[in-house]
């Protein structure tokens, strides 16, 4: 990759990584519903005003519309209402390790879904070591002694399973069209569903907020959502979606750094082993690194 692509990848690691703080900041006033339904509404109306300002192309096919609001409530209400609750009970370092798990179960849905995404061998070891990991963070003990702590890191890996299913359903029902288009159409779906849902289940959604508070929701929206994915398909763009997995990686240990801190947060050291067997498994699975050691042995 060029040193453009890997300084915004790092950008975008660092925007998405310090969502976490942000998110814990506001869900100290509000409920994670209602934390929400702010994220997409500021954010759909910024990404809908960098439509408008490039003049990009709408859809006209009423079944895309629909097909946004299935890809919101996947990718956004189900994902960062799950995250949002998780981080209730959960320290924010271990809710981004959790989230890490998301490309493993990328590479599970898209064998299941989509014909051009076998189930290798590689991809097994690799989706069995990622899942060691995430058991290792969770510890056994949150099997056999269930407790709101472990309800929190099970919907934490709720969001990022919806997140995963929210890739497939991109690939077969939005394809070919602009990515802001379907960034700005995806967080209309979800606004459509988390404002009222948000309003019947938390109440009416005020906006007589304390000012961290709002600080938190404007760098939640405006930044680690809205700009994040606009610079998210840039750097797809530069560096291809095999490289985009290294974003992956990188945005657990930002928000266990500004966790600690900020928050005073302090995991325990199966967290850290299990993202390393975490992060060892989504390498395998992507399986580059693997064939660039094989070609090396190969020449020696």
């Amino acid at each position: 990759m060029s040193g453009r692509a890997w300084a915004e990848m790092m950008l975008l690691s660092l925007f998405w990584g310090a969502s976490f703080l942000s998110v814990h900041v506001a869900l100290a006033e509000i409920g994670p519903l209602t934390s929400v339904a702010h994220r997409t509404f500021w954010a759909m109306l910024i990404l809908w005003a960098y439509v408008a300002i490039r003049r990009l192309p709408l859809p006209r096919d009423p079944r895309i519309w629909g097909a946004f609001v299935v890809m919101g409530l996947l990718n956004n209400v189900i994902l960062f209402s799950l995250m949002a609750w998780g981080q209730l009970h959960i320290e924010t370092g271990l809710t981004a390790i959790m989230n890490a798990s998301t490309a493993i179960f990328g590479g599970i849905t898209a064998a299941v879904f989509l014909a051009d995404e076998r189930m290798t061998l590689r991809k097994a070891v690799g989706v069995c070591l990622g899942f060691f990991g995430v058991a290792t963070a969770i510890s056994l003990s949150a099997l056999t002694q269930f407790d709101i702590r472990s309800l929190g890191q099970m919907a934490v890996l709720g969001g990022a399973f919806s997140y995963a299913l929210a890739g497939v359903w991109a690939r077969k029902r939005l394809a070919g069209l602009t990515p802001q288009v379907a960034a700005a159409g995806m967080l209309a779906g979800s606004t459509i569903i988390a404002v009222p849902l948000a309003w019947a289940l938390e109440g009416p959604i005020t906006l007589n907020l304390q000012p961290q508070t709002w600080v938190a929701i404007g760098y939640y929206a405006a930044v680690a959502t809205a700009l994040a994915y606009l610079l998210y398909y840039r750097v797809l763009a530069m560096a291809g979606s095999g490289n985009l997995l290294l974003v992956t990686l990188l945005v657990a240990p930002v928000a266990i750094i500004l966790g600690a801190l900020v928050l005073g947060e302090a995991l325990p050291l199966r967290a850290y082993a299990g993202f390393a067997l975490l992060a060892s498994g989504l390498v395998i699975h992507d399986g580059r690194l693997v064939k660039a050691i094989q070609h090396r042995m190969r020449r020696a």
